[in-house]
């Protein structure tokens, strides 16, 4: 999308000049795609991520979660990892706690030995909710109708309606 303002203007990128959305939750988004389309069409997909790191302690591997995507649940989430592992959907976790304090947020999930932990990881982005889908549907009062607008004309229309405000 390029934002021109008059002919003899320098062009400017919106991609470059307006980043993506900030989750409060601080997780990790997946891809510029999704922000892309949202920008260019109006709809999007944003996937988000939590933020899992695999540490090794005594031979044994643990996945260490930080950060969890925007509105998703702690408890829920370690009921349903829980539940995954009683119906052996999830194979390999041993163990599963909850060691969140005042300094932050931190599940650790506990592999069994013979777990490869790159795989574990992936089923748990798989089949909970550490891994998350935003829709962006950017539709807007227009003249007293709905439309799907893109930035530069969610832009434009902003900038018509302060002016109106305005003067």
């Amino acid at each position: 999308i390029m934002l021109i303002d008059n002919p003899e203007a320098e062009v400017i990128d919106l991609m470059s000049a307006i980043k993506g959305p900030d989750f409060p939750t601080a997780a990790t988004i997946m891809g510029k795609s999704g922000i892309r389309s949202a920008y260019e069409t109006g709809k999007g997909k944003i996937i988000v991520r939590a933020q899992a790191e695999i540490e090794e302690e005594n031979n044994r591997h643990r996945i260490i979660v930080t950060e969890l995507p925007y509105q998703v649940n702690k408890a829920k989430l370690i009921e349903s990892i829980a539940d995954l592992v009683k119906d052996k959907r999830i194979n390999g976790i041993s163990d599963l706690r909850d060691e969140s304090d005042r300094e932050g947020m931190r599940i650790v999930i506990e592999l069994k030995r013979d777990a490869k932990p790159d795989v574990v990881k992936n089923n748990l982005f798989k089949f909970t909710q550490l891994s998350t889908t935003f829709g962006v549907n950017n539709v807007v009062l227009c003249g007293k109708q709905p439309k799907l607008l893109n930035l530069y004309e969610i832009l434009s229309e902003f900038v018509e309606h302060r002016v109106e405000i305005v003067t």
